[in-house]
């Protein structure tokens, strides 16, 4: 249950309708005004799946006709609380878009030829099974793949990928999210921060966070309640975003010099006394850090003058000048995190960590302030996301396997935050390696990863990857060039749990298939949810266990038997069965709350959607813990693996890295080769402003900033969205635009390492001098008339290439109206389907965090002769050179002890120990 209002203050109205009455729901048709006509409603929760925030969703289904008449908040989730973006209610467009594919296809010709045949479900399972158990017969593991973009579950695909023996989970995350993560982890071996806004005294994001940022509605409702409380919130961004024109302080810092501003702002803490002694004291590794730098001291207050000796070049007037920001502003930082005290909370995730070389330290120098001030895991400070992040466990989970793929971890980039995953087609163009089998879920590498064209040429290249499965509703820009296009339910039509850091507490929502739920409530009884759906559409959980069912039919591989119904095992396990099992099992506090409702824990989530778990969690590292023993270095011990560490006499909980406390200096860095970057650092960007030619036409390209009412590639089923937003000019100062004489609708080339695009300039001083940027979520496009791309959101263009690497997209059209079952479809009124600008992005690859820095250091003039809106041109062999200079920037492993990476460290699928050391290590 969550505290939200359920009355309209001084009215008899509702917020939101009573869950008594979810069942038999009465509401007026508002467009039948002023008639009163009425609908009856089912109404039943899910989680919405069009962002990170998962947050809860109420799905209107009429009675009388049984479908969805809209989606609205579910006031039950204790992350969302009833409230909605723009995204949500989109759900509703996704389920009944006239474009979507409802049927097995299969390609009938060439790859991109656009030539597909409908298909069984039957035919495609035995097809991709049948290679696939010829594939492990053949110890060829590594050559099957699981390619996916945004999840939306926590662990499910992770056991599948077990069960099978394959170390063949990649992911998006080092074009998303690794570089922040990995300057988080390097503290604490957790790599994502909660902040606790909502009781914050003093805010800082670096980031769009309260429009666009992840988790940003959940985060947004109570940052604004915190305003409210007198908060105050400063944002640093190069460009005015919604956050930053909402914000107390705006500080638009040159790209990637945003540590440099911390760590100043640090030496001015530590020059005010503004420290928590005690904290520092007990949770940083201040021991380990002298002994490093200063193996004669030995005392607390040697280890605050090494702080001060480190920082003491860092003052506040340095550090104006090298970020480009007003004295004034910084101070008004400084300030407000020295009276916020412990109740300081800050956030980063794309940002800087995401478009800079080393940008990883703008994390881990951001979090230097909380440890300076204790605010760490504070009531209006910030925790590690792991504290409040509820992940179950899963039902029958197989053990972690033996393999180590070096097509998705290369031995170059053994501190990488995730896969090397964008650097695939490299890989496998140095010999490294090919796959047989490749799975894409929720991901568009095409169009989404920097160097598009490169992507294409091994998505065609049938000696590359034998097999593409593509698991969508929609098509996509990878999705034309695949093998198999496999229709998957949106948000609204599949099981999930899921979790996120929103707040001060924990809770667990549950994405399920609205249609069946629905229809189970009214007596009806299916097997399974593509029963539910429309056409042929197949939740992603039915599909993975009939998968592995066909891959080991008679169980001699070893695989079916995860997947064998607990009740019968000569079925496969049902979702029930299986979500059974986990909330029964695994929630804490679930079934308690359940049976008081006379409820099974499955039926309690079925009816609320989503459930709390811990209410006001802080102060997790002081936790006490159980330990049969304690080491020299302070390890608290339970038969042999550390669990905590003793501070002030008590074992305790204390943090996830290898010592258990905050690391300031990282032993794990400097064993591995890294010896400046082992502590909170400033290391110098790819664009760094200063080797710019600024008098000229060279100038910092951001990508990457987002749009509040698009998802990333999955926003072109959503007529709702494209109708708000459905252009992206390059934001441009006027100071720029006139010193390079450009005006605002004025078509611009925007010329990279590796090629160009053209796209139309936007006048503006809502971004500094020096730096440009256009926003990531456009450019959509498809190769044939009706088919390749949603209508909706693509222009419909033509792709030319020579036999040399160098090819160009032109846009033939764009957007017009178009006949379908959807009469609004006739009534599309805009024309711009934006600039596909990350195909002229070449890979760069930070050499610690794996991450791809995205910012781009361009030259920028007026479009040239024969120049069309839209076009990119891209040479390939440049960009596989750019792969060739960033790699030489590596320190490849194996690292101590024969390791392939610290073991400590996270990843997704982890093995086993064993497969961690290099053979004859």
């Amino acid at each position: 249950m969550t505290d939200i209002p359920r009355l309209v203050p001084g009215s008899e109205l509702t917020n939101f309708p009573p869950v008594e009455r979810w069942d038999d729901w009465e509401e007026y048709d508002a467009r039948a005004w002023p008639k009163k006509v009425s609908h009856s409603y089912r109404l039943v929760p899910t989680t919405c799946f069009n962002c990170e925030s998962a947050c809860g969703l109420l799905a209107y289904i009429d009675k009388e006709t049984g479908e969805i008449r809209k989606f609205e908040g579910n006031p039950e989730h204790p992350g969302s609380r009833g409230r909605n973006c723009a995204k949500g209610p989109a759900t509703l467009n996704q389920v009944y878009d006239p474009e979507r594919i409802l049927h097995p296809l299969k390609r009938s010709g060439p790859r991109g030829s656009g030539q597909w045949e409908r298909v069984s479900w039957d035919e495609a399972l035995d097809d991709i099974a049948g290679r696939m158990r010829k594939a492990i017969q053949e110890e060829r593991h590594d050559e099957i793949m699981y390619h996916v973009g945004r999840p939306g579950e926590d662990g499910y695909v992770d056991r599948v990928l077990k069960a099978w023996g394959v170390d063949g989970h990649n992911s998006h995350t080092n074009i998303c999210s690794s570089g922040a993560r990995t300057g988080y982890a390097m503290w604490m071996g957790h790599d994502r921060p909660s902040a606790d806004f909502a009781n914050a005294k003093f805010i800082l994001l670096l980031s769009s966070h309260l429009e666009t940022g992840h988790y940003f509605n959940p985060h947004a409702q109570r940052i604004m309640e915190a305003k409210q409380s007198g908060a105050q919130l400063a944002t640093i961004d190069p460009r005015l975003s919604n956050t930053a024109s909402m914000s107390d302080v705006w500080l638009p810092t040159w790209p990637g010099t945003e540590p440099a501003m911390f760590l100043a702002i640090a030496r001015e803490l530590l020059e005010r006394d503004a420290i928590d002694r005690t904290f520092i004291r007990n949770w940083v590794n201040w021991r380990e850090s002298l002994a490093h730098f200063r193996p004669a001291s030995q005392e607390f207050e040697d280890f605050i003058d090494l702080l001060k000796e480190t920082y003491d070049s860092y003052t506040l007037e340095w550090a104006a000048e090298e970020c480009g920001v007003p004295l004034d502003r910084i101070l008004a930082v400084v300030d407000g995190i020295e009276a916020a005290g412990t109740a300081f909370a800050s956030h980063t995730w794309r940002s800087t960590g995401s478009g800079n070389l080393g940008g990883w330290q703008a994390a881990r120098t951001l979090w230097l302030l909380h440890v300076l001030t204790g605010s760490v895991g504070t009531k209006g400070g910030t925790s590690p996301s792991a504290w409040v992040k509820f992940k179950p466990k899963h039902w029958n989970t197989p053990p972690a396997h033996e393999r180590w793929n070096t097509l998705l971890w290369p031995p170059e980039y053994p501190f990488a935050h995730h896969e090397m995953s964008f650097l695939l087609p490299y890989l496998v163009k140095e010999g490294r390696g090919k796959v047989d089998v490749y799975f894409t879920r929720v991901y568009n590498p095409v169009w989404t990863n920097p160097d598009g064209f490169s992507w294409l040429e091994l998505l065609t290249d049938e000696d590359a990857i034998g097999l593409h499965v593509a698991l969508t509703p929609t098509w996509s820009e990878s999705a034309q060039y695949a093998d198999y296009v496999l229709p998957m339910g949106v948000g609204a039509e599949r099981h999930d749990t899921h979790s996120y850091e929103t707040h001060s507490a924990s809770w667990l929502g549950f994405r399920q298939p609205v249609l069946r739920v629905a229809g189970e409530r009214a007596g009806k009884t299916f097997d399974r949810t593509y029963e539910a759906n429309p056409g042929e559409v197949w939740e992603e959980n039915e599909f993975w266990i009939d998968l592995s069912w066909r891959v080991d039919p008679d169980g001699t591989l070893g695989i079916r038997k995860w997947f064998e119904s607990p009740e019968d095992p000569s079925r496969p396990v049902s979702v029930d069965e299986y979500y059974e099992w986990m909330f029964e099992n695994s929630v804490p506090g679930l079934p308690e709350k359940a049976a008081a409702q006379g409820l099974t824990p499955l039926e309690y989530m079925r009816k609320y959607g989503a459930v709390e778990v811990e209410r006001d969690v802080y102060e997790v590292h002081e936790r006490s813990v159980e330990a049969d023993e304690i080491g020299p270095d302070g390890l608290a011990k339970r038969e042999g693996k550390a669990v905590g560490v003793e501070v002030e006499g008590v074992a305790r909980t204390g943090f996830g890295s290898p010592s258990k406390r905050l690391e300031w200096f990282s032993s794990t860095m400097y064993e591995w080769g890294w010896d400046t970057e082992a502590i909170p650092n400033y290391l110098k960007t790819h664009v760094y402003w200063r080797d710019l030619d600024l008098d000229g036409d060279e100038r910092i390209l951001l990508p990457i900033f987002r749009l509040p009412t698009l998802i990333h590639t999955r926003s072109g089923n959503a007529k709702y969205l494209y109708e708000i937003s459905h252009g992206h000019p390059l934001w441009m100062n006027p100071t720029d635009a006139d010193q390079l004489g450009v005006e605002t609708g004025q078509m611009v080339r925007i010329s990279t390492d590796i090629g160009y695009f053209v796209m139309r300039a936007w006048r503006t001083e809502g971004i500094r001098p020096g730096v440009v940027a256009a926003s990531h979520h456009l450019g959509r496009w498809r190769l044939f008339e009706h088919a390749g791309n949603e209508r909706w959101a693509s222009a419909l263009v033509e792709i030319d290439s020579t036999d040399d690497g160098r090819w160009r997209l032109r846009q033939k059209k764009g957007i017009e109206p178009f006949e379908s079952a959807d009469p609004d479809s006739e009534r599309i009124w805009w024309s711009d389907a934006g600039v596909h600008q990350n195909l002229a992005f070449p890979p760069h690859p930070d050499p610690i965090s794996g991450m791809h820095a995205w910012h781009q250091r361009v030259r920028i003039g007026p479009a040239a002769a024969g120049d069309r809106y839209g076009d990119v041109v891209v040479d390939t062999t440049k960009s596989f050179e750019v792969y060739r200079e960033w790699l030489q920037l590596t320190k490849p492993g194996p690292g101590p002890g024969g390791l392939r990476r610290p073991t400590w460290l996270a990843r997704p699928n982890k093995p086993a120990a064993s497969a961690y050391v290099v053979d004859g290590g």
